[in-house]
């Protein structure tokens, strides 16, 4: 995991470097604070797939090149095959299983995310857009602009990605859920 996040910020500080901005730039730019994103591009800290969003769409990149370090190639289909999306592990608690991840110019990123039971309080995330999500395995908690919702295997939640949003798995049990970041 820290492996991924380093090569993650990596890839921030040289996209930054080759588009000769400063941290000041970018954080005002993807309207995220200076600290947050100076956190982000030290490789010490979580970079949440919601910030990385963000500046790709801002700069024109493929999301994929900030989270993957490749391009996508593919502009008809892009197939993956179960449990082979290529995939990232933010933390201990989450991880991120691209499902078009070779697809150039997207209008989504899907993911399967997986989310580990912990004690770690909840974290939140808020992006612009909208976000769908459909549980598949566990249960999870759900907390969208301080309303706190249970979702069970086959129940779907699509909000407004705005409002600030956090999950943790319940009874102990890993969770699984489909997530489409719009």
């Amino acid at each position: 995991m820290d492996e991924q996040i380093k090569q993650i910020a990596e890839r921030l500080r040289g996209l930054r470097e080759a588009m000769e901005l400063t941290t000041a730039d970018v954080a005002r730019d993807c309207g995220i604070s200076q600290a947050e994103y100076e956190r982000a591009e030290s490789g010490e800290y979580d970079i949440s797939v919601s910030m990385l969003q963000q500046i790709a769409r801002h700069y024109g990149i493929e999301l994929d090149a900030l989270m993957f370090g490749e391009e996508p190639k593919m502009s008809a289909y892009f197939l993956t095959r179960a449990g082979k999306g290529v995939s990232v592990e933010r933390t201990k608690a989450y991880k991120y299983q691209a499902l078009a991840a070779g697809f150039r110019n997207r209008k989504a990123d899907p993911f399967i995310v997986t989310v580990e039971p912990d004690n770690a309080p909840m974290h939140y995330n808020s992006h612009d857009g909208q976000e769908f999500n459909l549980v598949t395995e566990g249960r999870l908690l759900l907390s969208v602009g301080g309303k706190e919702l249970v979702l069970n295997p086959g129940d779907s939640i699509y909000f407004n990605s705005k409002l600030p949003h956090g999950m943790k798995a319940l009874d102990g049990k890993t969770v699984r859920f489909l997530a489409i970041i719009l």
